[in-house]
């Protein structure tokens, strides 16, 4: 295959055209000028444009990247030849998410479509690869020196170095497998780990429905044995409660009665107090106080005898008497004797009479006032004599005795009510916390605290039982689940015999790629050998090639290969440009090669290395159509 001409409508090209021609075709431009757009152009018109691809961070889908600049539609044509017929690829687009998808393929200068060319065919039938080993071959992009390697490639190779075959690759394969492998157990996951821990949780429910039955059958012994016990202790209490209640309501009632009787004797001095205190009232001088009274009787009576004493006006009576007599008699001798003298004693004797007489009448009037006070006094008693008022005053006290030893007698039998009281009140409580027999240190108390704890312990029995049986019940049927564990079993060895299968034929994979590579890659060795040295004037003799297309190389004076990060970028770029070479070489089919296009692979080199690629180059050109983009100046 060879490429003539090339008419662009992508990216920054705008109905532009380019010719080439056989052998080495050189196209010589400064950098953004479109070389690496032409590239990307020629790929597009074999192989199409992904229109699945997603613009992301640090990616830009071509659909995107080489969308013509002018706005318009996304087109171009390539004419070629091809097993000795001039052909025209036609690639349009109708919708812009569907760039170049409308292909055509014709015979150059008519209108007679070629048979068998469609839009997703084209270029794998024309170059004999596929997209991918295209890029990895024959289609060196800027920056992409180095080969790496692809299932589509590994393909290739393979059918190459065996059979022929082109649908199988090691790395796809393998991948195969291990996704296979992984998919039965990949570290703690996949069907094995899962179906181990249904085993396992399938077994250890069996052990727990086994260990919950045992352990249900102690408890329900148990069970039974703390029930007995709460009957027995159940009839017990009662026993104990009979007793109780009726020794408490004994010493209740028995309470009660003295209590009745003290409350009785208390009855009876509030009565005599009551009785006593009224005879006191009715008693002449009342509820007066008894010191009190007995300081005013006394001071009274006193005064009576102070009353009843003789007043001094009672004795100047016949002294005044005497005094007018005598005062007359010495007025009637005066009268007959006329003598001066007598009427003189006879006036001092009456004047004496006059003075007795007013003595005397103030005494009457004394003893007047000390009868009508004596009067007073007694009237003030009630009495008549102040004997009455003596023996009055005796009565009250004699009642007055009588009212305080019955308060006394009172006090005491109330103090006795209210010990009693207070004696009955305790007993109450006391009753009260005998008949609470669920507190307390009684017998019947105890023995409650003990029918409770082994009601408490009988219920916790229970629950633990029923508990169990749920769970057990949770489980389902054990002869079921024993007999999903033995398919379960089952199917663990037939995965486990398929993963160790798996295991087997990883390792014979390896070994059989291993082989593969020890067949191809001495040949592909040798030739990238051949092309570096022609490349770096004979330096460089070996290239050692890795599985993975990382390389190494040797100088005629290195004991051992130097590894890519030893190199220059220069000797880096020749070292991978021959290996690109050799791999299309040997990746290629056989018939007519299709063209190697290089998009500036060789700006890092110096003049002589220059030289050297372009004469191999030349070389290589003579066996097939080689185009070379670049931006400098060459020979």
């Amino acid at each position: 295959m060879k490429i003539r001409k090339l008419t662009a409508s992508f990216g920054k090209l705008e109905n532009e055209t380019l010719s080439f021609h056989e052998g080495l075709n050189v196209i010589y431009a400064p950098n953004e000028s479109g070389k690496s757009t032409w590239c990307a152009f020629i790929q597009a018109m074999l192989y199409g444009v992904d229109s699945s691809q997603r613009a992301k961070a640090g990616f830009l889908p071509d659909k995107l990247r080489y969308a013509p600049w002018s706005g318009a539609p996304m087109e171009g044509t390539m004419e070629l030849t091809a097993d000795r017929c001039d052909i025209t690829l036609t690639r349009t687009s109708r919708a812009k998410n569907a760039p170049m998808k409308d292909f055509s393929a014709t015979y150059t200068g008519t209108n007679t479509p070629v048979d068998g060319l469609t839009e997703s065919n084209a270029g794998e039938l024309l170059t004999g690869v596929s997209r991918d080993v295209f890029r990895r071959t024959a289609f060196i992009a800027q920056g992409t020196m180095a080969v790496k390697g692809s299932p589509e490639l590994e393909k290739r190779i393979s059918s190459i170095v065996s059979t022929g075959e082109e649908q199988t690759s090691y790395t796809e394969a393998d991948e195969r497998l291990r996704a296979w492998q992984r998919k039965r157990r990949f570290n703690r996951r996949g069907q094995l780990p899962d179906l181990e821990g249904r085993m396992d949780e399938a077994q250890r429910q069996l052990d727990e429905i086994e260990s919950s039955q045992s352990e249900s059958q102690k408890l329900e012994e148990e069970l039974e044995e703390s029930r007995r016990k709460c009957a027995q202790l159940e009839q017990a209490v009662m026993d104990s409660r009979r007793r109780q209640r009726k020794d408490a309501l004994d010493r209740l009632n028995s309470g009660r009665g003295a209590l009745r009787q003290v409350s009785a004797e208390h009855d009876s001095a509030m009565a005599e107090l009551s009785q006593a205190r009224e005879e006191l009232r009715q008693s002449p001088f009342g509820n007066q106080d008894p010191e009190q009274l007995e300081k005013q009787v006394r001071t009274d009576l006193e005064r009576m005898r102070e009353l009843s004493q003789p007043r001094k006006g009672s004795r100047v009576l016949l002294p005044m008497v005497l005094c007018f007599l005598l005062a007359a008699a010495l007025a009637a001798l005066y009268t007959y004797y006329e003598l001066i003298p007598l009427i003189v004693f006879a006036g001092v004797f009456c004047l004496a009479a006059l003075v007795l007489l007013m003595l005397w009448s103030r005494s009457q009037r004394l003893k007047q006032d000390a009868e009508e006070e004596r009067r007073l006094l007694l009237k003030k008693y009630h009495s008549s004599s102040p004997r009455e008022i003596q023996k009055a005053f005796q009565d009250f006290q004699t009642r007055y005795d009588a009212v305080l030893q019955a308060e006394d007698l009172e006090e005491e039998r109330r103090q006795a009510f209210e010990e009693q009281q207070r004696a009955q009140s305790d007993l109450e409580e006391s009753a009260l916390q005998e008949l609470d027999f669920s507190a307390g240190d009684t017998e019947a108390a105890r023995l409650g605290r003990s029918l409770a704890a082994e009601r408490a312990v009988a219920e916790r029995l229970s629950q633990r039982i029923a508990a169990l049986n749920g769970r057990v019940s949770s489980f389902g049927d054990p002869m079921i689940l024993a007999s999903e564990l033995g398919c379960m079993r089952e199917e663990y060895e037939q995965l486990q015999a398929e993963f160790d299968a798996l295991s087997l034929a990883i390792d014979t994979l390896r070994q059989a790629d291993q082989e593969i590579q020890s067949r191809f890659s001495p040949q592909l060795g040798r030739l990238a050998s051949e092309y570096m040295s022609a490349v770096t004037g004979g330096r460089y003799e070996d290239v050692l090639i890795n599985r993975d297309f990382s390389a190494r190389t040797r100088t005629k004076d290195d004991a051992v290969a130097r590894d890519s990060e030893y190199l220059s970028a220069g000797t880096l770029d020749l070292m991978y440009l021959a290996v690109r070479l050799a791999v299309c070489e040997l990746a290629m089919p056989d018939g007519e090669p299709c063209p190697l296009i290089l998009d500036d692979a060789l700006v890092n080199l110096d003049e002589d290395r220059l030289d050297q690629a372009m004469e191999l180059l030349k070389k290589i050109a003579q066996e097939r159509q080689v185009i070379l983009f670049t931006c400098r100046p060459v020979n």
